[in-house]
């Protein structure tokens, strides 16, 4: 026999999973009664579940508005994400000159798999090729100081949100293009400065995609 708390548990995996996969992006209305007919069960748990991912920060609740899925907390998000384009570019640039031709294939062939999801995409799955495309450029960074805050930066881009691209997915199509160009410079021998604003401006290209996205639900246009 299902107990109602195994229900809560049931409702808060439940919707704890679309958040995370992106299914349920920042800003997403949780109906209540929708969840609950999905699941076969009453609004209680569900409600329950809801009460919880509040608590834990995803999900936040307005009056006359509802509950929704927690939109980016944007001061920590800007600041993470301005401190990881500095170091990653760094980092990038400094690794740049030990980088093999296998190892330059292999970020190429990972690009590949990021452009092959486009069509079907999957933004979970295209951030954990990202991170193991530039893990690929930025590892052999002789600064271990330098590597470390790179470490840093995308574990709390984790805890802040699974995926920017969830929500972004146009800016994943962008991404591919710029890994593309930074191979090309890395290729090429181009001056460490040149690689380290390509790879510094790669990244604020998605933190201005995010933004845009966070000031659009915070004042969407009226017709």
């Amino acid at each position: 026999m299902t107990t109602p708390e195994s229900k809560s548990q049931r409702a808060y995996a439940f919707i704890r999973a679309r958040i995370d996969d992106g299914r349920y992006v920042p800003g997403y209305r949780l109906v209540l009664g929708s969840i609950a007919g999905e699941l076969g069960v009453s609004v209680v748990p569900v409600r329950e579940a809801i009460r919880r991912l509040e608590a834990e920060g995803l999900v936040t609740f307005e009056r006359n508005v509802g509950a929704q899925v927690a939109l980016i907390k944007e001061t920590e998000y800007l600041h993470t994400m301005q401190t990881l384009a500095l170091v990653e570019g760094s980092a990038t640039a400094l690794s740049a000159p030990t980088l093999t031709a296998d190892q330059l294939a292999r970020a190429r062939a990972v690009n590949e798999r990021m452009r092959r999801t486009l069509d079907d995409f999957d933004p979970h799955r295209f951030t954990e090729l990202n991170l193991e495309f530039h893990a690929v450029l930025f590892e052999e960074c002789p600064n271990p100081h330098i590597l470390d805050l790179v470490h840093r930066g995308w574990n709390r881009m984790k805890v802040l949100r699974d995926s920017s691209f969830s929500f972004v997915p146009g800016r994943a199509h962008e991404s591919v293009a710029e890994h593309e160009r930074i191979l090309e410079l890395i290729e090429a021998g181009a001056p460490a400065l040149d690689i380290e604003l390509a790879a510094r401006a790669h990244r604020t290209a998605t933190l201005d995609a995010v933004l845009a996205y966070q000031a659009e639900q915070k004042h969407p246009a009226t017709a």
